[in-house]
């Protein structure tokens, strides 16, 4: 099973910013779409993500000046990125290991999609449920 099953399952529109963003408007544009982070485009090419968690450190450290940052100075760079074909248990292991919860999906060199932990660890219950079921029609048939 790979990231490309979670894909066709959960389509591959992605909210994306660019460097030059306020950090204010990506902000507000989390807090209105109710998600934890996006990836930084630019030219088609995913140059960094910006997160909850980039905000928060920069807070701690400018305090409300970080409103007047754009996000190409606060975003993590580069972006940990996995393709289409890795295995869903590659990336769930990669965001155990990085402690993150967001991975861009590229192939090619451009962004084709956004999964989160969640999507992840969904599929995998839904596998293994899935698997279980079978399991249950096979023994009660034999």
């Amino acid at each position: 099973m790979t990231i490309a099953a979670i894909l066709q399952r959960k389509g591959s529109d992605v909210i994306q910013v660019g460097p030059g963003d306020s950090v204010l408007a990506v902000v507000r544009l989390l807090a209105d779409r109710r998600i934890g982070c996006v990836p930084v485009v630019e030219d088609g090419q995913v140059v960094g993500i910006f997160s909850e968690r980039d905000f928060i450190h920069r807070v701690a450290r400018d305090g409300a000046s970080a409103f007047d940052h754009t996000i190409g100075e606060v975003m993590t760079t580069p972006a940990i990125v996995i393709d289409e074909c890795t295995p869903v248990l590659h990336g769930l292991s990669l965001m155990t290991k990085r402690r993150i919860r967001h991975l861009p999906v590229v192939t090619e060199g451009r962004l084709v999609g956004m999964i989160s932990i969640g999507d992840l660890v969904k599929f995998r219950i839904d596998t293994i449920e899935s698997e279980a079921a079978s399991l249950r029609d096979y023994i009660q048939t034999a």
